[in-house]
């Protein structure tokens, strides 16, 4: 009897070490240049949704983002490379200052994540082509890092028929 009682508190223990374990795999909360553009990303005010649309549209067959349903908003500066139907124009170039913003939803309603991109050449965390990449959680936690420069999208990003790296156009014509 005694030995079955050691036997649980023994296995009561290590149940309880596997739980905090677990619990303590929550992404690293952003910091820098990630908290920069996770800020960025709250802000809505000024922005210019995709097609003058708010409204979700459902992922794309050829998106590399395992959420279900998008949307994306383009900054006053980024905005100046909008038609007026507020689609991408053809051979686009985003000047300095871009932002653009993709949000990720895991139904109707539950924002998750942040795609980020922001031109700024300056940036030690930009590409090649001055973007800055943020992958960013809904509650601030980061997904990939910033400094990171894109490394884990830049090739479906640059995929045939891309904008500067958008893609909106070609899958959502």
């Amino acid at each position: 009897m005694e030995s079955k009682l050691k036997t649980m508190i023994v296995l009561s223990f290590c149940l309880a070490g596997i739980g905090s374990v677990s619990s303590c795999k929550k992404e690293k909360q952003a910091t820098g240049t990630d908290k920069e553009l996770y800020e960025m990303s709250k802000v809505t005010d000024g922005f210019i949704w995709f097609k003058n649309s708010g409204s979700l549209l459902n992922k794309s067959a050829g998106s590399g983002h395992p959420q279900p349903f998008l949307r994306t908003r383009y900054n006053a500066v980024a905005a100046t490379k909008l038609d007026s139907n507020a689609k991408i124009m053809n051979g686009a170039t985003f000047p300095e200052g871009s932002l653009i913003v993709k949000e990720l939803y895991e139904n109707s309603t539950s924002l998750v994540r942040y795609a980020i991109l922001y031109k700024n050449s300056g940036s030690a965390d930009a590409d090649a082509r001055g973007w800055v990449w943020g992958y960013i959680n809904a509650d601030g936690g980061v997904a990939t890092a910033a400094s990171k420069k894109g490394s884990s999208c830049i090739s479906c990003h640059s995929q045939a028929d891309n904008i500067d790296y958008m893609l909106m156009n070609k899958y959502f014509p």
